[in-house]
């Protein structure tokens, strides 16, 4: 997951780099006033966004299914702690006297 995050984040930096070229070139417009910083942040995150999500496909998905295995790892655990427990529980109690 952290190598999926900094491959976005580096995708965000060169879009970032790219369009703050373009904006003090010229080829792209200025921001109004002091808003200039804020219209290349935005600028950048709009076009990184469908790049990241066409080149990073791949490692969405690898991403995706560590998750998923870590999930259903601890969902496994979980259900052997509580079938460990329901054994302890039955064996610490006392049987059914018959009359």
């Amino acid at each position: 997951m952290l190598r999926y995050t900094l491959m976005r984040l580096g995708i965000f930096v060169g879009c970032l780099v790219v369009v703050w070229g373009l904006v003090y070139s010229g080829i792209a417009p200025r921001g109004l006033g002091d808003s200039n910083y804020m219209w290349v942040v935005l600028l950048s995150l709009v076009i990184s966004a469908p790049i990241s999500f066409v080149v990073l496909r791949g490692e969405r998905d690898r991403a995706s299914a560590e998750v998923i295995a870590r999930v259903d790892r601890a969902k496994a655990n979980l259900e052997a702690n509580r079938s460990q427990e329901d054994v302890v529980d039955d064996a610490a109690r006392p049987q059914g006297r018959a009359s």
